[in-house]
């Protein structure tokens, strides 16, 4: 970071965060809350919960439900959507983006989009704990800031 950038507010002790973890390719995403629940911990997040869903496109309405009810300063949404050979992939990702940001715009809460969109399994296991570190991590890490900065706006 240059001299002129800020450096991001980490402090959870006044933060509720919800987590909301899709069960298909559970194998990924339960290394994604690993790394979320040790972000949270890291950080001092003051309470967390941990909401499982059928999968990626059922985080959208979960996290949205979560918003509205007053309860959470953010929302961290979990997935994996692997390539294969048919169009699903294209469609699965792009309605969770889309319905997860619009979670988000549509109630003021973050609702992070912590969804890893891949080509392959093993691209999913560096990004869920291997060699390209944890997205489940990156995700909690960017609600604690996104709350934390909407709190001093």
């Amino acid at each position: 970071m240059s001299r002129d950038t800020p450096e991001p507010n980490l402090d959870g002790s006044a933060l509720r965060i919800a987590v909301v973890v899709a069960r298909f390719n559970e194998d990924i995403t339960s290394r994604l809350l690993v790394g979320a629940l040790k972000a949270a911990e890291r950080h001092a997040v003051k309470e967390h919960t941990v909401n499982w869903v059928p999968g990626a496109f059922e985080l959208p309405v979960v996290a949205q439900k979560l918003a509205k009810s007053g309860r959470f300063d953010a929302v961290v949404c979990l997935g994996c959507v692997v390539r294969h050979e048919t169009d699903h992939y294209r469609y699965i990702a792009g309605e969770s983006a889309s319905g997860i940001q619009r979670a988000s715009l549509d109630t003021g809460v973050p609702c992070i989009f912590g969804v890893i969109t891949c080509d392959t399994k093993e691209q999913a296991l560096e990004r869920s704990g291997g060699e390209q570190g944890n997205k489940g991590e990156d995700a909690m890490r960017t609600a604690i800031e996104t709350a934390n900065l909407l709190r001093s706006l």
